[in-house]
């Protein structure tokens, strides 16, 4: 299995492409473990704060796919920064195909 590449695009604009990423983890799990900046993941993964919210490059959108209805729900939570492309990095796996995305951290309001 090759090593897989993402680009997280920090609220500063700061541009991190992250390496030899394993297929499996969750996008939350490889921004916490690079020390990206704004992703928390307060609840660990469990799709239940929306702490991890990014928004997904435009081109990427139909291959990372959409929320599930409980995403949607938590994506509510930050509504007033949500958009068409936004998802929780928690709900996303790292996989082949989705090799070379680009994402942005959303901004976390309160924080």
């Amino acid at each position: 299995m090759a090593a897989l590449t993402v680009t997280f695009i920090e609220t500063d604009g700061t541009e991190r492409a992250i390496d030899n990423v394993d297929a499996g983890p969750s996008l939350m799990e490889v921004a916490r473990n690079s020390g990206i900046a704004g992703i928390m993941g307060d609840c660990g993964g469990a799709c239940s704060c929306a702490t991890c919210h990014v928004y997904i490059d435009e081109s990427w959108l139909e291959r990372v796919g959409a929320p599930d209805d409980i995403e949607y729900m938590m994506l509510d939570m930050v509504a007033d920064v949500q958009r068409d492309n936004s998802r929780l990095s928690c709900q996303i796996r790292m996989r082949e195909e989705l090799d070379g995305l680009r994402l942005t951290v959303a901004p976390l309001p309160g924080y």
